[in-house]
């Protein structure tokens, strides 16, 4: 079984982890467009890629899937998976199999306002957002929301471009400076995130990891606590099946006044996956199993509360002094 882990990046413990999980039946090879992507270092085999917005993009992964005889292939950060949705027959058709959630639903994780209105017609509690003015001023003097809110891209990650404010003048200035930028209710609760698996064959929720987020870093999970609730468990398990989700995803929310709010759908490993992994969450298998034709049985839930995570730094050395540093 030989997989496939796009953009590696800084994701050491993902290439590990499937490194693990595919011991001696095959072998995990990683892509970047740097060579000082330090994951790459970790896979048994590494190619230096273009761009994802290069023409050639696409017809370089697809030539590593044939020369490497590729059986699944994923991405790990957020531009490429729409890519990987797209062209998934042109990857099948190389005997390659992306491991990705179906194409508009990745479009509609990817455009935050898209995602309110399918919650809000799914009956979800999430964040009241407004992508007009006008409307967001409505809401506010009929008490409907108040300040602070957050101002940030209809479409973006890592917390770029979000903005608290507390006043209309700042939002006036906001929407002068950038396009497409959407209004969204300030949660005032405790965060949460839930690493999901849904399987590839069945089309079942097999697996549900939540932690309790303790202290965040770049929009990314820095501390956490491992944390079960049956209700919540429920309530993520219907809605990634209804959906229509496949494979791993990562999802925010907020608890409110005994309330769960789903947040934000990102269709991929969350950064904090590795708490769920060393929680005894093992995702990397249950994709083999999938890729081998073996659907997965229903385990949610299935680790000990109370186990925390706490990232640190580390560093990677490597030798480039024949290469140039990309």
């Amino acid at each position: 079984m030989n997989i496939l882990i796009l953009s590696a990046g800084t994701r050491n413990k993902v290439v590990q982890y499937f490194k693990k999980a595919v011991g001696d039946t095959g072998r995990v090879i990683a892509t970047d467009c740097s060579n000082l992507a330090p994951a790459v270092y970790d896979a048994d085999k590494f190619y230096l890629v273009p761009r994802i917005n290069a023409p050639e993009y696409l017809d370089v992964i697809l030539d590593i899937c044939k020369k490497e005889k590729i059986d699944g292939a994923f991405s790990l950060i957020d531009p490429e998976l729409s890519l990987l949705a797209k062209e998934k027959e042109k990857f099948l058709a190389v005997g390659t199999t992306p491991v990705i959630s179906p194409y508009e639903l990745v479009e509609t994780c990817f455009d935050k306002y898209k995602m309110y209105q399918m919650l809000c017609e799914m009956g979800i509690p999430t964040a009241n957002c407004f992508v007009e003015k006008n409307a967001f001023k409505e809401a506010l003097e009929k008490g409907e929301i108040s300040f602070p809110v957050f101002a940030k891209p209809v479409k973006g990650s890592a917390s770029i471009n979000i903005n608290k404010v507390t006043t209309m003048s700042e939002i006036d200035v906001l929407f002068d400076l950038y396009d497409d930028l959407m209004i969204q209710e300030y949660m005032d609760g405790q965060e949460y995130g839930a690493d999901v698996y849904i399987d590839m064959i069945s089309g079942k929720c097999t697996c549900i990891f939540v932690k309790k987020k303790i202290k965040m870093r770049a929009g990314e999970t820095d501390k956490s606590v491992s944390f079960k609730d049956e209700a919540l468990f429920s309530m993520l398990q219907n809605f990634v099946e209804k959906c229509g989700f496949c494979g791993m995803i990562d999802i925010d929310i907020f608890k409110i006044n005994g309330i769960y709010y789903i947040s934000e759908v990102n269709p991929r490993f969350g950064g904090g996956y590795p708490h769920a992994y060393e929680s005894g969450v093992d995702m990397p298998s249950q994709v083999l199993n999938n890729l081998s034709g073996k659907a997965n049985p229903v385990s949610i839930g299935a680790y000990p509360e109370g186990i925390c995570m706490m990232k640190y730094n580390e560093i990677g050395i490597v030798n480039l002094k024949e290469e140039e540093i990309i």
